[in-house]
């Protein structure tokens, strides 16, 4: 039986591919506190789910990936609490990612439309991200006076520090296109709105083919090695060969591996 959530859609196909779906799009799918526990779930489901060897992650509607943090809720619960303890401060989207989460199973990211502010932390931390060519990527925190720092520090391992400053400092006055998202790297191809869907799990289908104990070592030793000096992320990706490999390789027939036709990007 299928996971049943509140904000989000859950499905696993045959393919071994899980497909989440932000489902508030009259909100602009952006996230609430119900849409955070939806994700610590989802994400602990695609990690333990030994049918799932690659997710893809979408969003419901046609204006929005996701404009961010739901702002309508939360100046409710600052209403509730005008003077909370600072001390007990948490990142608002600490849930939302698949890495914080510990999730380390390939992650398809397919946006379209906006992608504002908080809509970062799935972006910040999915494997690959493909986007429509209606896509814009924008920052709205230093435009409403909030200081821009949780989602920059995540994208700024993903593109050259001066976009992202860019990014953030501009605020409300600009947004960056699809195309220049794929000039700089954020994305990694763009194609048009009607095909996004079908090629983000098209993506996730190979990947989902290959042996899964072998894409998540990938994975996780790529991500944990962003924490690390050069000599100490090889040695960490040794350990990941010999952890991995005995088992990972076993799912392979050598004498007859598949060969399919490579295609260029």
């Amino acid at each position: 039986m299928a996971m049943q959530f509140e904000t989000i859609l859950y499905e696993v196909d045959d393919d071994h591919v899980a497909t989440i779906t932000l489902n508030r799009p009259d909100k602009l799918n952006s996230f609430n506190q119900a849409m955070r526990s939806d994700f610590k779930r989802v994400w602990r489901e695609v990690q333990d789910d030994v049918a799932v060897h690659c997710a893809v992650l979408r969003a419901a509607g046609e204006r929005a990936f996701s404009s961010g943090i739901d702002v309508v809720e939360r100046a409710q619960r600052m209403a509730e609490n005008p003077d909370p303890n600072p001390w007990s401060f948490e990142d608002p989207g600490v849930a939302l990612g698949p890495k914080a989460n510990l999730c380390w199973k390939p992650i398809v990211c397919a946006v379209h439309g906006m992608a504002a502010g908080g809509a970062f932390y799935w972006i910040n931390e999915s494997d690959i991200v493909i986007c429509s060519d209606d896509a814009t990527f924008f920052d709205p925190h230093v435009s409403f006076g909030m200081t821009s720092s949780l989602e920059p520090a995540g994208l700024r391992w993903r593109i050259p520090l001066g976009e992202v400053l860019r990014w953030a400092l501009m605020g409300l006055d600009e947004r960056m296109s699809a195309e220049r998202a794929f000039q700089i790297g954020l994305v990694s191809e763009v194609v048009p709105t009607a095909e996004l869907w079908e090629r983000a799990h098209e993506i996730a289908v190979s990947i989902a083919a290959k042996p899964t104990l072998a894409t998540q070592g990938t994975v996780k030793a790529i991500w944990q090695s962003l924490d690390m000096n050069r000599s100490t992320a090889a040695q960490l990706g040794g350990s990941f060969v010999q952890i991995g490999n005995p088992r990972a390789e076993g799912d392979v027939d050598r004498a007859n591996p598949p060969r399919p036709e490579p295609k260029i990007r």
